[in-house]
């Protein structure tokens, strides 16, 4: 057990120096590799789909005024 828990300790740094330099792509195999020893990253967000996606507007709405 001790040369996993080495070996899952060196890939943690190894994928946070790939996440930093922003290669997501190489942070993604050694997150596989992570996988695959058996570490569940834990303080990882959970990404869920909206059924309908948040609009985000630099201004408010324009208001209609009543006729009178």
């Amino acid at each position: 057990m001790q040369k996993n828990s080495a070996q899952i300790e060196a890939l943690l740094v190894e994928r946070l120096g790939y996440e930093r330099r922003g290669k997501h792509e190489r942070a993604a195999a050694v997150g596989e590799q992570l996988r695959l020893l058996g570490y569940v990253d834990s303080d990882k967000p959970i990404e869920a789909a909206v059924a309908q996606p948040t609009v985000e507007r630099a201004t408010k709405r324009r208001v209609k005024r009543r006729e009178a």
